[in-house]
């Protein structure tokens, strides 16, 4: 890093290397050497809109001054190379595209990504900065900016990056992401009902859905999987009437519940694509019940991890590879 031949206006800033090692310390070290009005946080191997930081400026002169962070979509560039990419794809696309401009719109709390966020400095010294033993630093930050007043809005030049391809590259990020939102759930959680005053009932009840309900309907689809064939050797076995129908309408509504979920997250992102990506995707979509499956695997590990290495960073490798 220190060979790089880098112009005039840019400036390393050397991180002490002292535990915890994580991507949120590295922000807040360098958070009190940022001299501008504005500070935004990109990956290095982000690819912003050249016309993103003007948008983002503008957005700022026009919004009231309690909007103290904007976020811009990410999109997914490497959908061709794999089904998880693929997936991956469909998934940022129904966040960022979908769901984040919702909450933004009814001034409900937004879950940050990890880049492309535009703050204002002065707020962002002023709550903090980032929690260094945040494994989502993002998330919490939204949560925490929202619980103190201030607001997060979207912008809609995006920027552009690569998921992983590999599923051992896609479990250790996916690891570590859900082992930061289960973090962020339970220090949020420590005192609920001060939680739901500061936020207000809305915004509480958004946050549960967003985080507590991710986190346990992703580590509860294998038990939802299992009860479902659970429910097949029941009716293909001699037993009551009664208890036969009781079957069939127990495993009718499951059908419906676990396939009602896997159509939604597919309608939602292939619908904020444009054709060029759906055309990327591909029929990829198939695969969306081995993609839940290694979601609660991923919920599953974090959940151990948290309880033995709750600070260890799974980095995650980025070959870029153009748009799709």
């Amino acid at each position: 890093m220190r060979a790089l031949p880098l112009a005039p206006e840019y400036e390393i800033v050397l991180v002490p290397a002292q535990l915890p090692r994580t991507k949120p310390k590295a922000l807040s070290y360098a958070l009190p050497g940022v001299r501008g009005t504005f500070v935004t946080v990109y990956d290095a191997e982000d690819r912003p809109h050249p016309g993103q930081l003007r948008e983002a400026h503008d957005a700022f002169m026009a919004a009231p001054e309690r909007v103290i962070c904007l976020q811009a979509p990410l999109i997914i560039t490497n959908a061709r190379q794999s089904w998880l990419s693929a997936l991956f794809a469909v998934e940022y696309a129904g966040l960022f595209r979908g769901l984040l401009p919702m909450l933004s719109l009814t001034g409900l709390p937004l879950p940050l990504g990890g880049t492309s966020n535009h703050f204002r400095t002065a707020e962002l010294r002023h709550i903090g900065g980032w929690d260094p033993y945040n494994m989502t630093e993002d998330a919490d930050l939204g949560m925490r900016l929202h619980r103190l007043g201030y607001r997060s809005r979207v912008i809609f030049k995006p920027t552009f990056e690569e998921a992983p391809v590999t599923l051992p590259v896609w479990l250790g990020q996916r690891t570590r992401w859900f082992k930061g939102w289960l973090q962020t759930w339970l220090v949020l959680m420590r005192k609920p009902a001060q939680l739901g005053r500061q936020t207000g009932w809305p915004s509480f009840v958004v946050f549960q859905v967003l985080i507590a309900g991710m986190l346990l309907s992703s580590l509860c689809h294998p038990i939802v999987i299992g009860f479902l064939a659970y429910l097949v050797w029941l009716m293909v076995q001699e037993s009551t009437h009664v208890d036969s129908w009781l079957a069939f309408w127990l495993f009718a509504c499951d059908i419906i519940n676990i396939f009602g979920s896997y159509a939604v997250f597919i309608a939602l992102g292939r619908n904020r694509m444009g054709a060029k990506e759906r055309r990327a995707v591909g029929r990829h979509w198939v695969y969306v019940p081995f993609y839940w499956l290694i979601m609660s695997l991923a919920a599953w590990r974090a959940l151990l991890e948290l309880r033995t290495n709750p600070f260890s960073w799974n980095k995650t490798p980025h070959v870029p590879v153009g748009e799709a």
